[in-house]
């Protein structure tokens, strides 16, 4: 009898013992089993929010559980590299992120990596491949987009300005390369006057850089903006040079859906947005980790999507929801 007792006072002990392992590993498969880090760049723009929206919905559709943080400021590498230091403290089970730099984040992927944590890299890219995944737009396919509009809407011929964004920053690097690369190729006759980063990387810098070449260089013709922040601010500087109704209509391709921009398209105030779908990074990004833990492939690369939406669009129920997605 003695015997028996023991014999299963034992089995608890082994069944208790080895519950808490998987609760620990994040095996047992219940609602917030896996904790999975997602860092964006910043934390502040709209653009972001679709990002967390899809990896909230996909942390709903598999049972696990997000951990959401990141910088104020998107050239804060320190403070995001620190957020990192801390995600794989807490013994997160993966970590999905957004280089705010590609040169100086290649140390910490490469630690994360070490650490055998699964980490998927979205929207912009970081010079290692040591992470399971990387998941963005094509941004030099963006750039592209962009040139051809400009050109189309010139008519092959004007001068314009280039709202630049932070050096270093892979999405909006390849952006700029491609719309350059395009318009000295097959629009040669719409020449770049002026072009300006906004620093600190704000909307607001971005709205007086916008202003200032403005001013430098009266009767240009177009403006490109290519992210979020530097539309928002563009758009901004733009629709105060332009309040007089007789004035000179200056074309502007902008890059992303804020809500402000996307009322602009709406109005007119600008020609027109080169579109992602930042909801998709974060959504594929979590999905992508709960497959690798489970031992299912994953690809090293997946292009999230980008194409450029005018005004006429913006009923388009595809369009709506893509842009419902991350507004």
């Amino acid at each position: 009898m003695k015997n028996t007792v023991w014999i299963v006072l034992f089995v608890v002990f082994i069944a208790v013992f080895i519950g808490i392992g998987i609760a620990r590993k994040g095996g047992s498969g219940k609602q917030g089993a896996y904790r999975i880090g997602v860092i964006p760049k910043e934390v502040a723009s709209q653009y972001w929010k679709g990002v967390h929206n899809g990896a909230e919905q996909a942390a709903k559709d598999e049972g696990v559980t997000i951990l959401w943080n990141g910088p104020e400021v998107e050239t804060d590498c320190e403070r995001q590299i620190q957020i990192i230091e801390d995600m794989m403290a807490q013994k997160v089970d993966g970590i999905i992120l957004a280089p705010s730099n590609r040169k100086a984040l290649v140390p910490t992927v490469e630690k994360v990596a070490a650490r055998q944590i699964p980490c998927v890299i979205v929207d912009s890219g970081v010079e290692t491949d040591k992470y399971l995944s990387y998941m963005a737009t094509d941004n030099f396919k963006g750039g592209v987009l962009a040139a051809r509009r400009m050109g189309q809407i010139l008519a092959g011929k004007g001068k314009i300005l280039v709202v630049a964004w932070t050096p270093n920053s892979a999405s909006t690097d390849a952006r700029l390369q491609g719309f350059r690369e395009t318009l000295a190729k097959e629009f040669p006759g719409v020449e770049i006057v002026d072009s300006q980063f906004a620093s600190p990387p704000t909307m607001e810098k971005a709205r007086d850089i916008t202003q200032d070449m403005l001013t430098r260089n009266p009767g240009v013709d177009g403006v490109f903006a290519c992210n979020a922040t530097s539309a928002g601010g563009a758009l901004t500087a733009l629709q105060s040079f332009q309040q007089d109704a007789n004035a000179k209509k200056i074309k502007m391709v902008g890059f992303d859906a804020w809500p402000m921009v996307v009322e602009g398209l709406r109005k007119g105030d600008l020609d027109s947005l080169i579109i992602q779908n930042p909801y998709r990074m974060g959504y594929e990004g979590v999905k992508a980790i709960v497959r690798h833990i489970k031992g299912e492939p994953v690809p090293k690369e997946v292009d999230t999507g980008v194409e450029l939406i005018t005004a006429d669009k913006l009923n388009d129920p595809k369009i709506m929801e893509l842009l419902n997605s991350q507004i």
